[in-house]
């Protein structure tokens, strides 16, 4: 997702001002005391002061503001926005969406804002170096806030009927960087990059292969959700899914390869994931040790300082996040991605330690302009993996075999993930052309 310098929008927070020991909050660019910080009496004239505030703001709806809409619209997306009792992703992203709206037209009435100022906020994404999928993605984000306000009453319906005529950016027909589509990846690259990933990661890159299954079901695995019948063919129901707000029930099939693959892992506390970062990481530190040349010495055991305690220790299960790069740091051992491209900034230290800083940057620009580059021919991700499956079902059994294995609804989506087979397209003209 694309990043904003900015990380927050929120009502009004209650302070402490340090000189006078007192309560503060700032509200409409002037500042308020509450009392004696950390008393009763000081929590209630902040609320008293936030509630006259809000009320202050539903009466005079005309004069409603780009910025107040947003925090209303933030505290909306903060309860709506969840699964079972946490925040999606969902509500990082419309913070993103806000933060650029607030920037350009915070000040902006609701009643004011139109196509045109939308294209003002949608060129600064431009201009933040937004590929043309996301700029679309956050514009239409932009137009759904617009229609809450009207759904509520905060804004007249004609502001959200003029948002809607400004059409997403086409691709070829704008100034806007374009992503490549996520492309299958062929078997022998996932061959040559399972030697260099820990034991449950290859487990789970072979999984998902096999299955289809989305990263985030693959990750979250647990003992508990599989179905072990008398059938040859496992059920894998995940607890959260992408679409169970929809109502839509989620389950993943696995056959006899693929349960090869899991079995190892289902010997363990039927609640417990499966494929746990903290055994990973115990197994790497025990294969480290192995390795010791040499055994230590009881005076080394204690002349050694213990180390400090991990900022973020390992999670119980791998995210998404911590999969694909789990998986990119092993491609780049597997592909021989050179030592100046995987660290460039320890690179350009070591070897430009005389230069001028001018003459540094441009070649830490450079260098990290080629591991791009490089990153980009060399390194798959999971999602990857999904895609393979579903070109592999449609040529052996058809759009609509894919369409059930990856738990879609909509043909149309499936053939975003499935590559056509125009092997078989060449082979038929073939023969009656």
């Amino acid at each position: 997702m694309p990043k904003s310098n900015r990380t927050t929008v929120r009502k009004p927070a209650h302070k402490l001002h340090k000189p006078s020991g007192r309560g503060r909050v700032q509200i409409g660019g002037k500042s308020f005391y509450t009392g004696p910080w950390g008393t009763v009496e000081a929590e209630e004239k902040y609320d008293e002061l936030v509630t006259e505030w809000m009320a202050r703001r539903d009466v005079s709806r005309a004069m409603l503001t780009v910025e107040e809409l947003a925090l209303l619209y933030m505290e909306h997306a903060e309860t709506y926005y969840q699964k079972n009792g946490e925040p999606t992703t969902e509500v990082a992203k419309v913070r993103a969406a806000l933060l650029h709206l607030v920037d350009v037209h915070g000040r902006t009435r609701v009643r004011d804002f139109g196509p045109k100022a939308l294209k003002d906020v949608r060129q600064k994404m431009i201009d933040a170096g937004w590929c043309r999928r996301s700029v679309n993605e956050y514009t239409g984000r932009i137009k759904r806030i617009f229609r809450w306000a009207v759904e509520n009453e905060l804004a007249p319906v004609e502001i959200h009927q003029a948002l809607l005529t400004v059409s997403g950016l086409r691709a070829g027909r704008c100034n806007v960087r374009d992503l490549p589509p996520v492309r299958p990846v062929p078997e022998g690259t996932v061959a040559n990059t399972l030697p260099f990933l820990p034991p449950a990661v290859q487990a789970m890159v072979k999984l998902q292969l096999l299955c289809g299954a989305r990263p985030t079901e693959v990750c979250m695995i647990r003992p508990c959700d599989v179905t072990i019948g008398k059938d040859a063919v496992w059920c894998y129901r995940p607890a959260r899914h992408k679409t169970e707000h929809h109502g839509k029930d989620r389950r993943v099939y696995i056959g006899p390869e693929g349960q090869d693959v899991l079995r190892p892992f289902l010997d363990r506390d039927p609640e417990a994931y499966c494929f746990s970062p903290a055994e990973s990481e115990a197994l790497r530190s025990a294969e480290r040790r192995a390795k010791r040349r040499s055994p230590m010495t009881p005076s080394q055991q204690q002349s050694r300082k213990p180390k400090r305690s991990r900022k973020r220790p390992p999670r119980a299960c791998y995210s998404k996040d911590a999969y694909n790069r789990a998986i990119a740091r092993a491609c780049e051992v597997a592909f021989g991605m050179p030592a100046e491209l995987r660290k460039p900034d320890r690179h350009v230290q070591q070897t430009m330690a005389d230069s001028g800083e001018a003459e540094r940057q441009t070649e830490l620009g450079r260098l990290k302009a080629e591991a791009a580059e490089w990153r980009r021919k060399y390194v798959w991700s999971p999602n990857q993996l999904r895609h393979t499956r579903a070109t592999i079902l449609r040529e052996r059994y058809g759009i609509e075999a894919a369409q059930l294995v990856l738990g879609h609804s909509d043909p149309r989506i499936t053939e975003i993930y499935a590559e056509r087979d125009f092997a078989a397209a060449a082979k038929i003209m073939g023969e009656v052309g």
